[in-house]
């Protein structure tokens, strides 16, 4: 859910500042504009990608203005306002509406959607093989026909306050899967729990980040070793408000975290028996489980 460092902002009367774009090795793009910091990739004839990079570069300017624009309804839970009327707040909010009986603001969606609004973009432009759009770990994904990619899956914080690499994610265009999206307590968002990390893979980035951030609240337990502070004493604007956002998980009993990753688990489970995710990995101080359906992509883990 919305941190301050994910959250559109202004300053001193105008955006934080203009639009960059920088070209990186292999081929990738960074696009960068206030909060929004976002690595992209097109495969494709080289006609066909240019038209995708001048496409994208054009609708990148565009969004952190709109999304300030209607902050107010961006952070309101669902169904207790208007919804959002930008694209990509339209999207924040349609990728929240299944959990509706939950509390939910369209920002458990900004990330993935505004790497589904930008994927976009560049598919409208022109016909590309493959494309990835990563915005923070929230990756909008594309691979037509005949073509694959492959995404490293790192969740494990059990060797450090680096996450290791768990595996390789590899999508074709038969997986059903147009969303990579990883929530945690030791992301840069707030978490109402205490995974170290939560991988979701679902039909588009927006439904897997706001996924991911619902099963990775659902990952708790009660325990000493938790520390947590009401959101908004710690960034003011949080959508959060006074609930309680983990700030910090000491070591855990093992019967703890068994439980804790048991929960998100099984919360995971109902998702997707009702079609929102396709797979999720839950990982907890060197324990990890995945959902593993019977579409599964996730590498196998250590089980808890």
């Amino acid at each position: 859910m919305g941190a301050p460092t994910n959250s559109p902002a202004t300053g001193g009367g105008g955006f934080l500042e203009s639009p960059r774009i920088h070209p990186l090795s292999g081929g990738r793009l960074r696009l960068i504009h206030g909060p929004i910091d976002v690595v992209l990739k097109a495969w494709g004839d080289a006609a066909a990608v240019a038209e995708a990079h001048r496409a994208v570069a054009l609708r990148f300017g565009t969004i952190l203005p709109e999304l300030c624009g209607e902050l107010d309804r961006l952070r309101a839970p669902i169904g207790g306002g208007a919804a959002p009327e930008t694209p990509v707040g339209r999207r924040m909010h349609a990728a929240c509406l299944p959990f509706a009986g939950t509390f939910v603001t369209p920002m458990a969606a900004v990330a993935g959607s505004v790497a589904d609004e930008l994927l976009a973009a560049m598919l409208d432009a022109s016909g590309l093989d493959k494309a990835f759009v990563n915005d923070g770990g929230d990756i909008a994904v594309h691979c037509a026909p005949g073509h694959t990619l492959d995404i490293g899956v790192a969740g494990d914080f059990g060797g450090g306050t680096m996450p290791g690499l768990n595996g390789l994610l590899r999508i074709d265009a038969q997986a059903g899967i147009g969303g990579v999206a990883t929530s945690g307590a030791r992301g840069r968002s707030f978490s109402l729990g205490i995974a170290d990390s939560v991988t979701v893979l679902a039909g588009t980035a927006a439904a897997a980040d706001v996924a991911a951030t619902l099963i990775a609240n659902a990952v708790d337990t009660d325990h000493p070793a938790i520390v947590r502070q009401r959101a908004r004493d710690i960034a003011p604007d949080s959508d959060l408000g006074d609930r309680l956002a983990t700030v910090a998980v000491g070591d855990l009993p093992p019967a703890s975290a068994d439980a804790a990753l048991e929960a998100g688990r099984a919360y995971a489970g109902r998702l997707a028996g009702r079609g929102l995710i396709v797979d999720a990995a839950l990982m907890l101080q060197g324990r990890s489980v995945v959902l593993d359906t019977q579409k599964s992509k996730l590498p196998k883990g250590r089980a808890a």
